[in-house]
């Protein structure tokens, strides 16, 4: 149940929710142990988080075109950007404020599935080691 609670935590938290996932990561760390077996889990569950974000993008670009809220010329240099820079960009999915927007236009300007998946895994992963290992220094 922990390492569940875990998970939905941090799969929310990568989501457009206002959710963090960190203090729980650190609290089950500190009380069970386990400390790799918690980072699994919660790279886990923020990275399909941010697959869900992805998902919502991908799906609501029409939505969003017929809002008005994005235009094709819009969409066509958003798209040429985060072509060029998309990957590297990626990797600031794990901060807060800014991450879940990018997995969230990743979708929507159709961003490569196994690209995005291999960046934020990496990006989420390397998060929650820092948080795990500095915390094994205190």
């Amino acid at each position: 149940m922990i390492y569940l609670s875990l998970f939905f935590v941090a799969f929310a938290s990568a989501t457009l929710l206002p959710l963090g996932s960190e203090a729980l990561l650190l609290y089950d760390v500190s009380q069970y142990g386990n400390a790799m077996l918690f980072w699994l889990v919660a790279t886990l569950g923020n990275t399909l988080g941010a697959v869900l974000n992805y998902w919502l993008g991908l799906k609501g670009e029409v939505y969003l075109e017929r809002k008005g809220y994005l235009g094709k010329a819009k969409m066509q240099s958003a798209h040429r950007h985060f072509e060029k820079w998309g990957g590297w960009v990626l990797l600031l999915s794990w901060m807060p404020v800014i991450g879940d927007p990018l997995t969230f236009a990743a979708g929507v300007l159709k961003y490569d599935l196994y690209r995005f998946l291999m960046i934020v895994a990496v990006a989420k992963g390397l998060r929650y080691a820092v948080i795990v290992l500095l915390s094994a220094g205190t």
